[in-house]
């Protein structure tokens, strides 16, 4: 069937595995002042990030303070320490970064709204090497009981604080396209599982929450669009639709473009099944059917790396494109009523996967000709990329 990549199409998707120290350096020291909502959160079914800004979480925005310091390019220097000030997504990608989840919500001012990523399934990236987790499959009571039931009793402390949260990346995709690897085969009801737990749990009032729908390039083939659909929405009804779905996300740590026309692959010999050829159009597609299948079906698109086009050999290359730079920052204006927001779910700086084959965890697509080397484990600081996503930003800072 055509579409149905494997491994091509596993994002190693991931947070930071080392923490980065959480004091408070240059432009964060401004936002504490900044007062917190006196009331509880209701964000209801509108756009969440329409009267919000995202807020700059102070883990993300060390590393880049820290990068900055260590450029001797005075200029790029002084445009790095800009990208402290952009909302970015914090990735709960372990039980031990539970610890910093508070301390991540905790200053959030009320016109602003603070970003995680749930991602510690069992079984986790059942389709590629980079960014396999620390729950193996059949440890789904780990995953409810010391993952999920703690980030739900730390939420429920603040219901002051707007909250945005992507689900599980790359998993329900999988399960679209990856199903015929054993891998995916033996993940397969803990993803959905999980899933459907965390939905229910997560379902506050405070919280926007928004299920992972891979790219254009992996569920907008015509034969993955609907199995794509009716997979996050078996789950959405399976954890009774929680009102606090707002719908999918998509572009997850990708590089597809948002609007370019034609679109980066249009003229591969297989385009002819895929008309989802940039993340607006995939949106337009997949959303209808998501709606159709019972789910709500607003989007947030990833733009934190997208903005140089024509850099991969295939559109399944997902790891440490070289040549990547920053792209549109987060804003609700995004020309589409399909979108909510453009966010950075991706923090940029922060490996997709190691390019020594040497490692436990490489995987090949982190030592193809278009991914950047060398580069670390997955999550990991990688300075020079870093500095190459700011020299290639657009819009510049």
């Amino acid at each position: 069937m055509k579409g149905l990549f494997s491994a091509v199409l596993a994002s190693a998707i991931t947070g930071v595995f080392a923490l980065p120290s959480p004091t408070e350096n240059g432009p964060i020291t401004a936002r504490a002042a900044q007062a917190a909502c006196a009331t509880p959160v209701t964000i209801g079914s509108g756009n969440p990030f329409a009267s919000r800004t995202i807020y700059a979480n102070k883990f993300y925005s060390s590393e880049v303070v820290s990068a900055a310091a260590a450029m001797t390019d005075t200029a790029l220097a002084a445009a790095a320490k800009k990208v402290a000030d952009v909302g970015t997504f914090m990735w709960i990608d372990t039980r031990a970064k539970i610890d910093i989840v508070e301390d991540t919500i905790k200053d959030v001012p009320c016109d602003h709204i603070a970003a995680l990523v749930i991602y510690d399934l069992p079984g986790r990236d059942c389709a590629a090497k980079a960014s396999n987790g620390e729950l193996a499959v059949g440890e789904l009571d780990i995953y409810k009981s010391q993952y999920i039931d703690p980030i739900v009793t730390i939420f429920k402390k603040y219901p002051n604080v707007a909250i945005a949260l992507v689900i599980e990346p790359d998993s329900l995709p999988n399960l679209v396209t990856n199903s015929n690897l054993q891998t995916c085969k033996d993940s397969a009801s803990g993803y959905r599982d999980g899933v459907a737990y965390a939905l229910k749990q997560l379902n506050l009032p405070n919280i926007a929450m928004y299920i992972d729908a891979g790219h254009g390039g992996w569920l907008g083939w015509n034969d993955n669009l609907k199995p794509g659909a009716k997979e996050l929405a078996t789950v959405y009804k399976t954890a009774g639709s929680p009102s606090s779905v707002h719908g999918f996300a998509t572009n997850v740590a990708g590089w597809n473009s948002f609007d370019l026309s034609p679109g980066e692959f249009s003229k591969a010999t297989d385009a002819q099944w895929n008309k989802a050829q940039n993340e607006k159009t995939y949106v337009t597609l997949f959303a209808p059917e998501l709606k159709s299948a019972g789910m709500p079906s607003q989007a947030i698109v990833d733009t934190g790396r997208n903005a140089v086009t024509g850099l991969r050999k295939e559109w399944g290359d997902w790891c440490n494109v070289n040549g990547a730079g920053f792209g549109a920052r987060p804003t609700s204006d995004t020309g589409s009523s399909l979108v909510d927001s453009f966010v950075w779910v991706k923090p940029g700086g922060e490996s997709d996967g190691t390019s020594d084959s040497t490692a436990t965890r490489y995987d090949s697509f982190c030592g193809k000709d278009d991914a950047f080397k060398p580069s670390p484990e997955a999550g990991a600081w990688n300075q020079a990329y870093f500095e190459m996503l700011v020299k290639n930003a657009k819009p510049a800072f």
